[in-house]
């Protein structure tokens, strides 16, 4: 998942969810210290992450509201989407309405559902940049490879010959590129970028 931001309006009072990828309870720590700066006029900064790729580590926090209906409802929407790694804090701007036990615990819910729905979901993996320089005439079968293969390109140039930036699974990338060159019979070149981390979006 990468970061993404949403908003929700209930009864006066304006929710900002705010979520961010983090591997750590460092990071996620760091996070919401920094959300509660950002917001240091908010009547509350609930919070909640999920850590593990088999969520060894769940937290969450009311940060004031009545226990268990910000902090603990924010986490199960976490939870119930499947979420690995990622931290979530609702910032609640106190519209002077009352909202209840109930309404507070629908609002807080909604309000991370309203931020997940600005973020792309996905898998943090480790890969290797490539940079393909191949001849336009035999473009289509980089294109036709890729696209058999869930790849989206990071971005292409049209010059004297067609320079494709890909992003290969670390596991994977040697593989890729033995096959790639084979299908266009040695006629194309692949240079390595480097290591990286992306989000894969197909799992």
């Amino acid at each position: 998942m990468n970061g993404g931001q949403g908003e929700l309006v209930e009864k006066k009072s304006r929710f900002i969810a705010t979520l961010r990828p983090v591997n750590t309870e460092e990071e996620a720590a760091a996070f919401i210290e920094e959300m509660k700066k950002k917001y240091w006029d908010a009547k509350h900064n609930c919070s909640a992450y999920v850590i593990g790729e088999h969520c060894e580590i769940t937290r969450c926090s009311d940060d004031g509201e009545p226990s268990g209906t910000a902090g603990r409802p924010m986490l199960e929407v976490l939870l119930k989407e499947e979420l690995h790694n990622t931290a979530v804090v609702v910032t609640r701007y106190f519209g002077g309405v009352l909202l209840g036990t109930g309404g507070l615990v629908r609002a807080y819910s909604q309000s991370v559902k309203e931020g997940l729905a600005q973020c792309e979901t996905g898998t943090l993996r480790k890969g290797q940049k490539w940079k393909i320089t191949v001849p336009y005439n035999e473009l289509g079968k980089v294109k036709n490879y890729l696209e058999a293969h869930n790849i989206e390109p990071d971005g292409t140039e049209y010059l004297e010959n067609v320079l494709i930036s890909v992003t290969f699974p670390a596991n994977e990338s040697e593989l890729h590129r033995a096959e790639l060159v084979e299908r266009c019979a040695g006629k194309l070149a692949l240079s390595d970028e480097g290591d990286c981390v992306y989000l894969d979006k197909n799992l």
